[in-house]
């Protein structure tokens, strides 16, 4: 998904990218899932309840300017609820969010439900 980049993405990928700054994200990447989107600058409505928690993100390298996924991010025993996106944090004491978006469609769960985004269901890009 392009043009997705939190404002703080995009600032560190500036700085990155001027040779300001070194610094990387607090890995492992951990996808959350949301029930409103946020924007730029502001986070979405996290999922609380079940067994929910965030999950690790791998990744391949990227080609053409955009990766995704490289295995299923899979969640069980979920609340009762409507996940309608995502969003990518970092691992840091206190968490960076660094990207975000819609799901293609909205997803309702009742409690115990799974959900799952296949492997290269998530992709990302910059462009």
């Amino acid at each position: 998904m392009a043009d997705n980049l939190s404002n703080t993405a995009e600032n560190r990928t500036l700085d990155w990218l001027m040779g300001t700054t070194t610094t990387a994200p607090t890995t492992p990447l951990k996808v959350a899932l949301v029930t409103t989107v946020g924007d730029d600058a502001t986070a979405g409505t996290e999922v609380t309840g079940g067994s929910y928690a965030r999950k690790n993100l791998t990744v391949a390298a990227a080609t053409a300017g955009a990766t995704a996924n490289s295995a299923d991010l899979q969640w069980s025993a979920m609340p009762a609820c409507t996940i309608v996106g995502w969003e990518i944090w970092d691992s840091a004491g206190t968490p960076v969010r660094l990207w975000y978006g819609p799901l293609d469609a909205d997803k309702t769960l009742a409690a115990g439900d799974e959900f799952k985004i296949a492997a290269a269901g998530l992709s990302l890009s910059i462009s």
